[in-house]
């Protein structure tokens, strides 16, 4: 058996919708990978079965960097592989599924909201009472001294 592969997984929006729609997952591989190592390490890392697998080169862009009374320095970054792993249907790789979230209704949002509401004036009463003045007092504060 030869070493097995670096796979980087490719978290992008995109990415994330293949492995909820299509069961496909995508990875970065090393340039010198085929389908045969990435199907072999796929299965072997996970423990899942491997369908299919596409491979892409991605071009690195050209890149240039403006320094301050000086000539930009143009660059280019590195090419990339990637990987698309189809898996057989039931089959999934845990670090793409989409976090729990408790589901909570329109209906108990609105209840929670009307609560806070009720619960907010009977505060204000508290602390008025605390303080000993009324609500004509408080509100005739800052009418000019009549």
């Amino acid at each position: 058996m030869s070493k097995s592969l670096v796979l980087k997984p490719r978290m992008s929006e995109k990415a994330f919708a293949l492995s909820q729609s299509l069961n496909t997952f995508v990875f970065q591989v090393p340039m010198s990978s085929n389908k045969a190592s990435v199907t072999e390490a796929v299965s072997s890392q996970f423990g899942v079965t491997v369908e299919d697998v596409r491979l892409t080169i991605v071009k690195g862009k050209a890149k240039k960097s403006y320094k301050k009374r000086s000539r930009p320095v143009t660059g280019k970054r590195a090419d990339m592989k990637k990987a698309f792993v189809k898996l057989k249907a039931g089959d999934t790789i845990a670090i793409f599924e989409a976090p729990e979230q408790p589901k909570e209704t329109v209906i108990s949002k609105a209840v929670k909201k009307a609560n806070e509401k009720a619960a907010a004036p009977e505060k204000q009463g508290r602390i008025r009472s605390v303080l000993g003045k009324t609500q004509r007092q408080t509100q005739s504060k800052g009418s000019g001294g009549k």
